[in-house]
């Protein structure tokens, strides 16, 4: 498969030092699960960016992977559902996120190729 698409999401922490820390911990040594999810969602590369308490993730995806498959796939797995409760302790949603709503589409400004 070959990446198709990219996409740049992003979500807040909450603004606490020792919360901060036990994040970045947990995603030290993600669980096989969660990473298998990932993988299998047709995700081909996935990064998490922090500055303060702002998230920043980048994703490239083959041709596999829709929105909508994966959240139905992670609705259905317990083991992601585990994760998602915990990662929520230390997340929160960006002001102008609507309810239940997490990490938000990014929109791109700027391609320095494309001006090119």
């Amino acid at each position: 498969m070959s990446i198709q698409k990219r996409y740049c999401l992003a979500l807040d922490l909450k603004n606490d030092p020792v919360l901060i820390a036990e994040y970045e911990f947990y995603h030290r040594a993600v669980w096989p699960e969660i990473l298998q999810s990932i993988a299998g969602s047709g995700i081909e590369q996935l990064e998490i960016y922090r500055i303060e308490t702002r998230l920043f993730m980048i994703m490239e995806v083959n041709d596999t992977f829709s929105f909508d498959k994966k959240s139905i796939a992670d609705a259905a797995n317990p083991i992601v559902q585990r994760w998602e409760e915990l990662m929520w302790q230390y997340q929160q949603a960006l002001p102008s996120a609507n309810p239940g709503e997490k990490w938000l589409l990014m929109d791109k400004i700027f391609d320095l190729k494309a001006s090119l």
